[in-house]
């Protein structure tokens, strides 16, 4: 430690503090933007799996009617 005998002031703890959570705002919002898009690429995948397996389950299902005329 260095023994100055410089007094750390109020406006140098604020000064500090609003640094360090600028950075931390910063990498939060990146964070988030991030989160939103892999989310949102996720939720069209599930949709398309969902719509795709549901088709081709129902084509399995069907049931076909022949009609025949005399």
């Amino acid at each position: 430690m260095s023994t100055t005998d410089e007094k750390i002031t109020r406006a140098d703890i604020e000064a500090k503090f609003r640094e360090l959570s600028g950075d931390v705002d910063e990498r939060a919002e990146a964070a988030k933007s991030t989160a939103v898009t892999v989310g949102a690429v996720v939720a069209a995948a599930v949709i398309l799996g969902v719509f795709l397996f549901g088709r081709s389950r129902g084509r399995k299902k069907t049931t076909i009617v022949e009609v025949r005329r005399f």
